[in-house]
């Protein structure tokens, strides 16, 4: 069993700016608890980004019509992580995707079965990066109050939702997870 590895999901400032139609609330409480949990973690850390794709197709057309603002470039700053994470040295998995589990991040966390997941949002791609992670095999933790969702009743109805996958995915606090990790 190898050590866990912290994958710090989408800390980007499109979901930070209060001005951005994506902006979780409660962003700074998730941005926190990451620092935290990095601090702890070091180098067994994994950043991920959201970015749309050149060209949307499916169903993703008729969500970027819904969403103009986010039809941007990767490099735009809209998808930069925010500056407290954006020179870490650590890991970037970009994908255009809301789960960023898949082989980038497999690839990322190494030969881990174990993975803590904190970001945004708790309701969007945290949880959809937890289901097929679970459903691949690694034991996922998340840190509830290293999260942050589009609201607080988003926040707490994806956390339940992800409780409900036990043992595979277990919601926890950051110090559980801190004094697990001592």
């Amino acid at each position: 069993m190898t050590a866990p590895v912290l994958v710090a999901i989408d800390l980007q400032q499109v979901f930070a700016d209060p001005a951005s139609g994506w902006c979780a609330p409660r962003f700074a409480d998730a941005e926190t608890g990451v620092a935290r949990l990095l601090q702890a973690f070091g180098e067994r850390a994994v950043f991920t980004r959201f970015t749309a794709p050149a060209r949307p197709d499916g169903a993703w057309v008729r969500y970027y019509e819904e969403w103009p603002f986010a039809l941007v470039p990767p490099d735009d700053a809209l998808y930069d992580l925010v500056p407290a994470f954006r020179d870490t040295g650590h890991r970037v998995v970009t994908e255009t995707t809301f789960g960023k589990w898949g082989p980038g991040l497999r690839e990322a966390i190494g030969d881990a079965d174990e993975i803590v997941l904190a970001g945004v949002s708790t309701d969007c791609c945290v949880l959809s990066t937890a289901l097929p992670a679970a459903d691949a095999g690694i034991r996922v933790r998340v840190a509830s109050d290293a999260c942050a969702g589009a609201s607080d009743t988003d926040h707490r109805r994806a956390l339940d939702a992800m409780a409900l996958y036990a043992p595979l995915i277990e919601i926890e606090t950051t110090e559980a997870i801190l004094a697990s990790l001592r």
